[in-house]
């Protein structure tokens, strides 16, 4: 008769141990104590008759045996996991379609729009997964991502949404009362806010940026806020404290509904290759609810202002 398998939770423990080689951190991230992490790998071991770690004071390491049952638990565990997320999507019908996106685009374009889709689509019903960290299809319970990034992914289908344009926003009360904005060199007088962010090679337009583009070569920007979001960055502007650079896309309501207003016409683009996509897997392309979601916003992203005629 051949030894039983490990179960699922011994494998989580296993496999945890084995990433960490310290059972103190993978007891941590079990939620588990040491000593229990050591009895289980000892259980495991005794069970099938086999070494997998060797022990000194100061270090632990795999034995041979041990990296194979490594690679078997971590292979197992996320093959169980894909399949239960199949499952679970399975079994919530074919009405719900989930979302993930990321809280800026979710508050300044989404939402709004969300009572013109239930009018259209009112045989879908949509879910979101607020998050800024990707989610990944196969192990996540989502259906479709907004997502930024250069539209480079394996397995996914990705629709550009937007050309991410860079404008300088303010208040209107910071217009009228404030120090007047009649030429690039007034912003001195004012506090600037933008976020910091790059990737592959590309960073987001700062205002030293934009003042460049605006042929100010002497401009200080310590004196200018970063903030971490997108979202934060705009609040201060809309609240009155600041001038923001933002995201034309992002802030067009604003700007229609008058809680923004543009000091400055000149903007200034992102990496064209960068830019926000719908993306889902391409084996459930033909799904109704996803061709439903797609040709919905793809049809609003064609009905939303561009930067150069507002």
């Amino acid at each position: 008769m051949t030894n039983p398998l490990p179960g699922t939770r011994a494998l989580r423990t296993l496999e945890a141990a084995a990433r960490h080689l310290n059972f103190t951190r993978a007891a941590d991230e079990l939620g588990l104590t040491p000593a229990a992490v050591s009895h289980q790998i000892k259980e495991i071991e005794d069970q099938l008759g086999l070494v997998l770690f060797t022990r000194t004071s100061r270090t632990m390491r795999l034995t041979a045996a041990g990296a194979v049952l490594f690679e078997a638990s971590t292979d197992a565990l996320d093959l169980l996991g894909r399949a239960v997320m199949r499952a679970r999507k399975m079994t919530r019908g074919t009405a719900l379609l989930k979302v993930t996106l990321d809280a800026q685009f979710a508050a300044k374009w989404l939402m709004r729009r969300v009572e013109d889709f239930r009018r259209q689509k009112p045989g879908i019903e949509l879910r979101f997964d607020i998050a800024y960290g990707l989610r990944d299809f196969d192990l996540d319970d989502v259906d479709v991502g907004i997502r930024f990034g250069a539209g480079k992914y394996p397995g996914l289908c990705a629709h550009r949404l937007f050309d991410n344009i860079i404008i300088p926003v303010c208040s209107p009360a910071l217009l009228a009362s404030g120090p007047p904005l009649r030429e690039p060199r007034d912003l001195f007088h004012h506090t600037l806010a933008h976020i910091e962010w790059a990737r592959q090679g590309v960073t987001w337009p700062n205002w030293r940026m934009w003042m460049a583009a605006a042929g100010v070569d002497d401009f200080d920007d310590s004196r200018t806020i970063v903030f971490g979001t997108s979202t934060d960055a705009v609040q201060a502007a809309v609240d009155g404290n600041a001038v923001a650079l933002a995201d034309f896309a992002m802030v067009a309501n604003d700007l229609s509904e008058g809680r923004l207003v543009r000091p400055f016409e000149l903007s200034i683009r992102v990496a064209p290759e960068f830019a926000y996509f719908l993306v889902y897997p391409q084996a459930v392309a033909d799904d109704p609810r996803i061709a439903g979601f797609r040709d919905w916003i793809l049809g609003e992203v064609a009905r939303t202002p561009s930067a150069d005629r507002v």
